[in-house]
């Protein structure tokens, strides 16, 4: 169907051109890159069936709190929303990243008998944003940031029964066909 926007294959080429800009960038100074949010498009499968439009998009690691489906006008159904990056690690993971940190000093009283030591201690939310800084990306290729597509019906369509359903990183929206509308007679008086 011609009517849907198709990415071609030249989106690793896109890719690495934005990670060389941002590389770039990176290395004089500037923060710009880092202040401007990003943006993607998510690959869709468009299906019609006799009855519906079927659209399935790969939207991995996106709650569905962060997408938003909507009409722009009677035939035109848009998907927003964004991609954030995050990581999850257990606390094997969490104690060698922190393992090679440096730890803060501490302090031993002789004169105390009970030997207990006084330690300095800082903030998790500082050890863990230190623990972040200290990885060194060699390939980012996961997309990050705010995406929009737009799907335009060919024919009529029942805006009242759209169904979207996401799992396993896969949008799954159903979009109904409109009844043709029904022939009306007028009568002439």
């Amino acid at each position: 169907m011609s009517l849907f926007p198709r990415t071609g294959d030249f989106a690793p080429l896109f890719r690495l051109l934005d990670d060389y800009d941002l590389h770039r960038s990176g290395r004089s100074g500037h923060s710009a890159a880092s202040s401007s949010i990003s943006s993607f498009a998510p690959r869709f499968d468009v299906r019609e069936s006799k009855d519906a439009y079927h659209l399935d998009g790969e939207l991995p690691g996106i709650a569905q709190k962060d997408i938003e489906i909507e009409f722009s006008d009677p035939q035109t159904l848009n998907i927003k929303g964004r991609a954030v990056r995050e990581y999850h690690s257990n606390n094997a993971d969490s104690e060698s990243e922190t393992g090679n940190s440096p730890k803060p000093a501490s302090v031993e009283d002789e004169n105390n008998d009970s030997g207990k030591a006084v330690q300095k201690t800082s903030d998790k939310k500082e050890v863990s944003k230190q623990a972040q800084n200290n990885f060194k990306y060699w390939v980012s290729e996961r997309s990050v940031g705010e995406f929009h597509r737009s799907f335009n019906f060919p024919s009529r369509i029942d805006q009242d029964g759209v169904k979207a359903s996401l799992k396993n990183g896969v949008l799954s929206v159903v979009v109904p066909k409109a009844a043709p509308p029904a022939s009306r007679k007028i009568s002439i008086e």
